[in-house]
């Protein structure tokens, strides 16, 4: 009797477990995906008002003010991976949104600068990359840690090497950053999945397991974004 009561406790705990992991990824996949829907408005949004009002581009990219749309992004995100823990659920998610409108802003010199078709192309190339490889960090039950250590060594090499190519415009080394940085996000995506999955806990509260959640997402979302930008520079057609 004993020995049923502990398995009928083991399977109602598993149970609960499973359950609430897969709401709790739900609920990460929900939040990069309403960010991704931010970005692509806001980026098709800023290009039709750039190409619609008569100086908006100049003032955009050909002043001063084009230092804050290309970085706003990247500073952005470094301050709220930095404070997101000080943060309530609620404002947390807020200012992810957000941040998927600013980079969104930051993206649209991007659309104008490739095809239309160019950018349709690499986005459904990125999308159906994501899952098979998001899929994969989920069920897979081999421990990628070791891939992921490796994986982010060479996430600073392509940094570094991208910084470099800034003064030499080399297009042969570019053309290398850019299958690099598509093997180095592609790995990162499962990865990251198999550690965003493995931060739920049964006995989080709600807030924190909201937290957890957005914080997922904005690490899933900087992984789809950098393998759209690197899938786009090897195969866009520029305009």
């Amino acid at each position: 009797m004993q020995d049923n009561r502990f398995m009928n406790t083991a399977a109602a705990t598993a149970a609960q477990t499973d359950v609430g992991l897969r709401a709790f990824m739900l609920g990460v996949y929900n939040h990069m995906t309403t960010a991704l829907l931010l970005t692509g408005f806001f980026a098709y949004a800023t290009k039709w008002a750039v190409l619609s009002v008569p100086g908006l581009g100049q003032l955009m990219y050909g002043t001063p003010l084009k230092w804050v749309v290309m970085l706003a992004p990247l500073g952005m995100v470094f301050w709220l991976s930095a404070r997101m823990d000080r943060m309530s659920s609620s404002s947390a998610r807020s200012m992810f949104y957000v941040y998927g409108a600013v980079m969104g802003i930051s993206l649209a010199s991007i659309l104008m600068v490739y095809t239309g078709a160019s950018v349709a192309r690499a986005f459904f190339i990125t999308a159906g990359a994501f899952a098979g490889l998001s899929l994969y960090g989920y069920t897979t039950k081999r421990s990628l840690s070791g891939v992921g250590s490796f994986l982010i060594i060479g996430l600073f090499g392509l940094i570094i090497a991208s910084i470099v190519n800034i003064f030499m415009a080399s297009t042969q080394l570019e053309f290398m950053i850019s299958v690099a940085g598509v093997l180095i996000f592609a790995g990162l995506t499962a990865w990251d999945t198999q550690r965003i999955k493995s931060m739920y806990s049964v006995g989080d509260s709600q807030e924190i397991a909201a937290k957890k959640s957005i914080f997922g997402a904005l690490t899933l979302y900087l992984d789809f974004i950098n393998m759209f930008l690197m899938l786009l520079r090897l195969f866009g057609n520029r305009e």
